[in-house]
């Protein structure tokens, strides 16, 4: 695994929080190998295949999710329903599109799936793929990328 595919991730996530959710996104150390943890946490597996293959897998505490699709929709939520995973999903989609889109500037031309969401339950890295874990904080929680691709 190329540390060198965890800066677009990180790029494309500032980006989109500061576009979507106003939000401003720092990271912490990379921790290697991920730690595949989904207890209390929601989660957003898609797959990238192309010149890299393996998964990328966003994690949130249960609330952040929540507070994300609410300062998105200026709705009062409170619940983890089909609606906020549906936005989720698509906030998720539009990182990963951007990080592969990113990527491609390094001469790596990957596509990416139709995002899957987890909640209590971790999503599958695959056992011959190396992961990283790169966790970010925001103003409304802390979240993780892992990045297991080769």
């Amino acid at each position: 695994m190329n540390a060198e595919f965890v800066n677009p991730f990180y790029q494309a996530t500032t980006e989109v929080f500061k576009m979507m959710l106003d939000l401003d996104v720092s990271k912490d150390n990379i921790i290697q190998p991920a730690s595949n943890k989904g207890d209390n946490a929601v989660s957003v597996k898609i797959d990238v295949t192309g010149d890299l293959s393996g998964v990328i897998i966003y994690r949130f505490p249960k609330q952040m999710p929540i507070e994300m699709i609410k300062i998105m929709s200026g709705m009062d939520i409170d619940t983890i329903d089909s609606f906020v995973t549906s936005a989720l999903k698509e906030v998720t989609n539009i990182i990963s599109g951007n990080a592969a889109t990113n990527l491609s500037s390094s001469r790596y031309d990957c596509d990416i799936s139709t995002p899957k969401v987890y909640i209590d339950k971790a999503p599958e890295i695959p056992k011959d793929t190396t992961s990283l874990a790169l966790p970010l904080q925001t103003s409304i929680g802390e979240m993780e990328i892992d990045i297991a691709l080769k």
